[in-house]
């Protein structure tokens, strides 16, 4: 089973982002997303900083895959979209149906926010030119058995294993709000949150996170303990949601796992108090998102506020 490193969610530094992608040349993951897929506001990098860190990352024998915008507003994000479907050295993968159109039948990857959840779905992207789908965030184990035993043969299949959920994108931003900004003069305060912007309820309980115009689960998602049903299922590559700081230990973990040198139960102490908020899973045992659910147990969890970094803010 192979690892990705899935597209930034966040808006770094350009050095940052940078410094990142030159680490992951010797970080164990073999296919890696590039591309600004939540806001067409962010400038730091430009789709050719992205198309030059993918030469990088092919040179050490990574898989790049240039991911397209979720939400397009303006004619220039339809600009970037062309330049990415249109480019014959890098494989594609396809966030919107507008993407999926123009690649014009040619291979893709359907990621996650195509929302493929039956066979007719899958059959119908499988059509249009896909080679490997990328499953919902909110589907569980019971759905993702039943597609896999559905999927059209040669389809491979993806899921999201690590990381804050991208759960929604909406046209306005909510980093910006929280700061009396408007979206048309933000002044980049997505910057100043490197992992997201906590959303609490007035009971203190972690809600969700804010990234810019996309809301992501408060929790950290995680499937370490679920890597043995997911090669089990046929499950051909797991992906990694990059977070600002030790990365390339939780990717270290999975590789760990995935070979047999360390138990799941090892790997996930080992990775808790790596994560920028607790850990849950609770889709995929088709239970609440924020659940963990441990030796068929459920271990209530909340987000730990000592390891959030950014502003705490409180839903009104």
């Amino acid at each position: 089973m192979k690892i990705a490193l899935g597209p930034l969610q966040y808006y770094w530094p350009r050095v940052a982002t940078l410094e990142f992608y030159a680490a992951v040349r010797d970080w164990p993951v073999d296919i890696v997303y590039l591309g600004e897929t939540v806001c067409s506001r962010r400038h730091e990098l430009r789709l050719s900083d992205w198309i030059e860190i993918a030469d990088m990352l092919a040179e050490a024998g990574k898989t790049p895959v240039l991911s397209t915008q979720v939400l397009l507003e303006s004619g220039n994000d339809l600009n970037i979209l062309r330049k990415i479907t249109e480019n014959e050295r890098y494989d594609v993968e396809a966030n919107d149906m507008g993407a999926v159109q123009q690649m014009k039948s040619k291979p893709f990857i359907g990621g996650p926010f195509l929302n493929i959840y039956s066979k007719p779905t899958l059959d119908v992207i499988a059509a249009q030119g896909a080679t490997r789908w990328v499953m919902p965030l909110e589907m569980s184990r019971a759905g993702l058995t039943q597609l896999q035993q559905d999927r059209p043969a040669g389809l491979q299949t993806e899921v999201f294993a690590y990381g804050r959920m991208p759960l929604a994108f909406s046209a306005r931003c909510f980093t910006a709000r929280n700061r009396n900004f408007p979206k048309d003069n933000c002044q980049y305060v997505c910057m100043d949150h490197p992992d997201g912007l906590l959303l609490e309820t007035k009971e203190s309980q972690a809600f969700l996170t804010i990234n810019g115009i996309q809301t992501q689960s408060a929790l950290v998602y995680t499937l370490i303990h679920a890597l043995g049903d997911l090669r089990d299922l046929g499950v051909d590559v797991v992906r990694l949601s990059p977070q600002s700081q030790h990365m390339d230990q939780v990717a270290a973990a999975f590789r760990a796992v995935l070979d047999g040198r360390e138990s799941a139960d090892d790997a996930h102490r080992r990775l808790v108090p790596l994560m920028p908020a607790g850990p849950c899973n609770g889709y995929w045992h088709g239970r609440a998102g924020l659940d963990m659910v441990q030796d068929g147990e459920v271990v209530v969890t909340q987000a730990q506020d000592a390891r959030t970094p950014g502003v705490r803010t409180r839903a009104a």
